[in-house]
């Protein structure tokens, strides 16, 4: 159940000022994490032609007409995905807002492949890729907690830790990774099902 959920927190460690340790708690704001809030915005070369960009490229909105693209290496060609245009590593936080029922939110390395259907193109069906509702390497993780249309993603690259959260007046801890990474990261979007569908990278402000 959503109250068996294990939630995390950032809080300062005693050893030093800017280290930071992941403590247990019950109930957890987003103050820690919009200290590390990243702006985020999507490169028009890597979405899909189904998906149209707005808000400053921080939106993509599944289309019921494909959008006319230039050719481009980067574009995922049969996945409706698109990737962001900054790399992450470092500890950073951002969060998605979704609208309509077909949207994944991903994390993912520059290197996954574009062209074809298989599903080394697909966010989570691969080694190089983590996507909510929770795959990754093609291996499905059941996740319960609230629904809420936000979900923020924290990332501390250099301890491995990639968490995702569904974000309301509280924050409950949806899934987290620990593991190693070997690559700088991207965000990723999935935006597919119905016309109209988007996600959104949330502008936030730093505490």
């Amino acid at each position: 159940t959503a109250a068996a959920l294990i939630k995390y927190i950032l809080l300062p460690a005693v050893r030093s000022a800017d280290s930071w340790d992941i403590k247990l708690c019950n109930n957890i704001t987003r103050a820690g994490f919009l200290k590390y809030s990243r702006e985020i915005t999507l490169d028009p070369n890597t979405a899909n032609t189904w998906l149209l960009l707005s808000e400053g490229n921080r939106k993509a909105t599944f289309m019921s007409q494909q959008q006319s693209y230039c050719s481009h290496p980067d574009r995922f060609t049969n996945k409706y995905q698109v990737l962001s245009r900054e790399s992450l590593t470092g500890r950073c936080y951002w969060e998605v807002e979704r609208r309509g029922g077909g949207v994944y939110v991903a994390v993912t390395y520059k290197n996954i492949s574009r062209a074809g259907g298989s599903d080394e193109c697909r966010f989570g069906r691969n080694d190089k890729s983590w996507a909510s509702t929770f795959w990754s390497n093609n291996v499905q993780t059941p996740v319960s907690g609230p629904e809420s249309s936000r979900v923020g993603v924290y990332l501390d690259h250099s301890a491995g830790i990639l968490s995702f959260y569904s974000v309301s007046e509280t924050m409950t801890l949806l899934h987290r990774v620990q593991t190693t990474f070997t690559q700088p990261l991207y965000a990723g979007l999935q935006v597919y099902h119905c016309p109209g569908d988007s996600a959104e990278l949330c502008k936030l402000k730093q505490t």
